[in-house]
């Protein structure tokens, strides 16, 4: 069974409008509008440089990659497979001409291609029906730009890669989840079970476990959820798990975090504890316990126990993550 479309790219010079009048058809926008919504991202291509009447309509910001001027349409959808860093069995072409079609599917068989009179149409396609669209899909367009400015600043800024993530404004907040959250959770990096969204539900709805859900923001725009933590106290502790994406753990985010969950824990008065399965993913967390004033007080060859003593506190960090409690 082939994959979702994740991303699409559009031949902008006989699909949003027809012909030259450059006024787009209300079927066609409704298509940016429902599959934006479902998480797929949009990319525009054509013979002359249409960015100008795209933002005469207000259209310009739903496309996250703009490439105009190449002659032959395969170009424009490598580059929005590499910018979106999404694979082209998941990208998809509408187009008005059939020759260009016919060079995008030659090119690049794995790319699924559509002609202009099944525009409208193409939210009713099962392709293009995701099985879950979760908070960070709804997000993903803003999510991706955001990555896309953030890159681009970074690549101009003076000082060291410290010095950026320091300049970068990040704010953590900390919530309840909501719903379309506990999806995200599939593939994040974790301390211990790996808990999907079954499993995540299900203590979310057990009164014996507190589920938070963690998400970031910095100046260029968001990151979506990027994080959750499992409580459960018992009778003398809180026993905590961590799930974290993992490329917002080098951000300080994860940090943040722990550093948050101890606070509540502590005020509590169940001091926080951490059972620990080594993967060859999740040694970063285990750094980030440990910085956390986490101890190692019992070990075998596959787990680990993780202890906080309450009358040793860790002494208060700067990181550059600002945290909010929702």
């Amino acid at each position: 069974m082939r994959p979702t479309v994740r991303g699409l790219v559009w031949d902008l010079d006989d699909t949003l409008w027809r012909g030259d009048t450059s006024l787009p058809s209300a079927g066609a926008v409704g298509t940016l509008h429902a599959l934006d919504r479902r998480g797929i991202l949009h990319a525009a291509t054509g013979r002359r440089d249409h960015t100008v009447t795209l933002a005469r309509h207000g259209l310009v910001d739903l496309f996250s990659v703009l490439d105009f001027g190449r002659d032959a349409k395969s170009g424009p959808v490598r580059v929005a497979a590499s910018t979106l860093d999404i694979p082209l069995e998941t990208i998809a072409v509408v187009s008005g001409d059939p020759v260009a079609r016919a060079e995008v599917s030659a090119a690049l068989p794995a790319v699924r291609c559509y002609p202009a009179a099944m525009v409208d149409g193409l939210p009713e396609l099962g392709e293009f029906t995701p099985d879950v669209v979760t908070t960070n899909s709804r997000d993903r367009r803003h999510i991706v730009r955001a990555e896309q400015r953030r890159r681009t600043a970074s690549t101009t800024h003076p000082g060291t890669s410290a010095s950026f993530v320091a300049s970068l404004g990040l704010e953590l907040e900390v919530r309840a989840p909501m719903p379309g959250d506990l999806p995200v959770a599939t593939g994040f990096t974790t301390t211990g079970r790996r808990l999907g969204p079954a499993e995540l539900t299900a203590l979310v709805d057990d009164p014996a476990h507190e589920v938070l859900t963690a998400t970031l923001r910095d100046r260029f725009g968001p990151y979506g959820v990027v994080g959750f933590a499992v409580l459960a106290p018992r009778t003398a502790a809180t026993a905590v798990e961590l799930l974290m994406c993992e490329r917002v753990l080098a951000r300080g985010a994860g940090a943040a975090f722990l550093d948050h969950i101890v606070t509540r824990t502590l005020l509590a008065g169940l001091p926080p504890v951490a059972e620990f399965v080594p993967t060859p993913a999740n040694r970063q967390l285990l750094v980030t316990l440990r910085f956390s004033g986490f101890e190692v007080t019992a070990s075998t060859r596959d787990r680990m126990t993780l202890t906080l003593d309450p009358r040793r506190p860790p002494p208060p960090r700067h990181h550059p993550v600002r945290l909010v409690d929702g």
